[in-house]
């Protein structure tokens, strides 16, 4: 997996848990079934992407995901990236974006 591969992927499993604590009401590190899908489909499809380096999602040319899952990630994403921001925690967003 190419670093890129791996930051994205730790990025995604930390906005899903954010998302999933405040709007499901899971506890530590497990989610609600929902969100446990939609994990393993963004990680799977993250896996499959054929660009190297990856290009952000709304700037792909290659639109992999099926447009319910596209819709709940734009949410989660959305959520969380304002819950860190909110939080002071833009060093975090920078590291994991910009690397």
């Amino acid at each position: 997996m190419t670093q890129s591969k791996h930051n994205e992927t730790k990025v995604l499993q930390r906005f899903i848990a954010v998302y999933c604590r405040h709007h499901h009401e899971s506890k530590g590190d497990s989610l609600c079934p929902d969100c446990a899908d939609l994990q393993a489909y963004a990680l799977g499809r993250l896996a499959k992407c054929p660009l190297d380096p990856k290009p952000k999602c709304k700037k792909c040319p290659i639109h992999c995901y099926k447009p319910e899952y596209q819709q709940k990630i734009r949410e989660v994403m959305k959520f969380s990236g304002i819950h860190f921001v909110k939080r002071g925690r833009v060093d975090w967003l920078v590291k994991y974006f910009l690397s």
